[in-house]
């Protein structure tokens, strides 16, 4: 078992660095959604299509 971490422990950190980023992005989104911010990054107040793109 130990042979088998020092073998793969590269692998084993990249792993878990992804893995943080990608929880980090989907908490942020997840608080932008509950915030009611956009995720298309612009504020629709100025669009003309506002009140068809977001429910």
């Amino acid at each position: 078992m130990i042979t088998w971490l020092e073998t793969n422990i590269g692998t084993i950190v990249i792993s878990l660095i992804l893995v943080g980023i990608i929880s980090a992005i989907v908490v942020k989104l997840i608080k932008d959604k509950k915030q009611g911010k956009s995720s298309c990054g612009c504020g629709c107040t100025n669009c003309a299509m506002r009140g068809h793109c977001h429910n």
